[in-house]
């Protein structure tokens, strides 16, 4: 385990990784989670394009790929996971959002945590039923001006189609229409899901149960986090 400023970050030190369907919270948690323990919340996609952004080697390594369409090499992508939890901010822990979304890259996680001193990941799995993602995805709204999430179902705004805190306007991302959420769950079920096995035959799975309000889960994954020993 990297060493940490004081006892407190050191003994709460550790790698989290959130696992769940497109629609499960997972990003909501996580930045919830990493504030109350005081860790470094790791989006793939903020990670993606900061590095593209700043025209590092591993940016423009992935940007050829992703203009060209191609899923871009997991060699890559640990490259970039690898140069982000050795920034400073990360020696007290992290959550990683997004990432890892197939056993090759599971397996290559575990192999660069281990050689860099972190040990196993605890990998906490948000449950949550199939017709409740859809609920979650197609009714979900962004504000254009701040990014505040609404649901239009579960967590309206005050008017209609308006952001309660800055006005501006909601909109519906093209990747959140009923047709592409589909697509996205089978294209979960066919990489991801997989990884809920194989991280329990490891004995790093945690399941939560995801469903109720942000609040109730998030007590529910402080929980977990609590009880379960830095391995």
């Amino acid at each position: 385990m990297p060493e940490a400023a004081g006892a407190t970050a050191q003994d709460s030190a550790r790698a989290v990784i959130f696992l769940g369907a497109p629609g499960a919270g997972k990003g909501t948690q996580a930045k919830a989670v990493a504030s109350r323990f005081g860790l470094s919340h790791i989006s793939t996609g903020d990670m993606f394009r900061d590095q593209i952004a700043r025209q590092t080697h591993l940016g423009e390594e992935a940007d050829r790929y992703v203009k060209s369409g191609k899923l871009v090499p997991d060699q890559i992508v640990l490259g970039m996971v690898e140069d982000r939890i050795s920034q400073p901010d990360c020696r007290g822990g992290f959550v990683l959002d997004g990432f890892p979304r197939t056993r090759p890259q599971a397996e290559g996680l575990a192999e660069m945590l281990k050689r860099r001193g972190w040990g196993d990941a605890l990998v906490v799995y948000f449950a949550v039923d199939p017709d409740q993602l859809l609920r979650r995805l197609t009714g979900r709204r962004t504000c254009k001006s701040c990014g505040a999430i609404y649901n239009i179902y579960d967590l309206a705004p005050k008017t209609a189609g308006q952001c309660d805190k800055d006005g501006g306007e909601l909109y519906q991302r093209p990747d959140d229409h009923e047709d592409v959420i589909r697509a996205r769950l089978a294209a979960y079920d066919e990489q991801t899901r997989p990884l809920i096995d194989y991280y329990r035959g490891r004995n790093q799975l945690a399941e939560v149960n995801a469903m109720g309000t942000q609040d109730e889960v998030t007590e529910r994954v402080v929980d977990v986090l609590a009880r379960t020993p830095v391995r």
